[in-house]
């Protein structure tokens, strides 16, 4: 009797024991399973971060206000006569477009703004590379509000097909950087290179965002 209590009472343990085990097992599975569940909805919310159209549209307010100043619009005109002076007046001299930005016949950019500034008060500004956009891609800045100018500048059909990595070193591009050494006589842009550069990156990285459309 006494064996058979005893064979009992080992068999009883170990059912308690597969029972605890079996529990177990169940349990790690499903916090297993719950956290590959979790898994992409981590990944998705690392993604929406990285997008933030507040920090983005905030950005771009800076980025207007510097490619609307004279520094930079002058060479983005609605028209095929560049602007000219702090007041951006169409260009005394008349030149034209061009089907490369650089002029047409005999009157090319090129025969005053030579690779430097001219010395002197209101001289022509050089730059070894110095043209208005194509024809084919005009790029025109004058008239652009807010919203229209951040669509143009992430349409690769209007911007020279520039994808985000190429916008992004476009803040370094020779030209854009004549615009903080105009030559003697010339307002700067409204902030510095430095600022106007961290302002066109944070833009960018946070999604490109446009602000709203205002109304008329």
């Amino acid at each position: 009797m006494k064996q058979d209590s005893k064979k009992r009472a080992r068999s009883f343990v170990s059912n308690q024991t597969v029972a605890i085990l079996s529990i177990l097992i169940f349990l790690i599975a499903v916090g297993a399973s719950a956290f590959r569940r979790d898994a992409p909805a981590k990944e998705i919310k690392i993604s929406a971060i990285a997008r933030d159209s507040v920090a983005s549209v905030k950005a771009f307010e800076t980025v207007y206000k510097v490619l609307m100043s004279p520094r930079c619009m002058n060479c983005h005109p609605a028209g095929d006569v560049p602007l000219q002076g702090d007041d951006s007046h169409l260009h005394a001299m008349g030149p034209k477009r061009g089907l490369d930005g650089k002029g047409v016949y005999a009157m090319k950019c090129s025969n005053c703004h030579q690779e430097t500034n001219t010395p002197g008060l209101h001289t022509p500004p050089g730059n070894p590379d110095w043209h208005l956009p194509p024809a084919a891609m005009k790029m025109v800045f004058q008239g652009k509000s807010a919203h229209e100018l951040a669509r143009q500048l992430v349409d690769k059909k209007q911007n020279g097909d520039k994808d985000m990595q190429k916008l992004i070193e476009h803040a370094d591009d020779g030209l854009v950087l004549a615009g903080w050494n105009p030559g003697e006589g010339r307002t700067l842009p409204p902030v510095t290179h430095a600022e106007f550069k961290k302002a066109w990156i944070t833009w960018i990285k946070n999604g490109a965002y446009a602000p709203k459309k205002t109304s008329n």
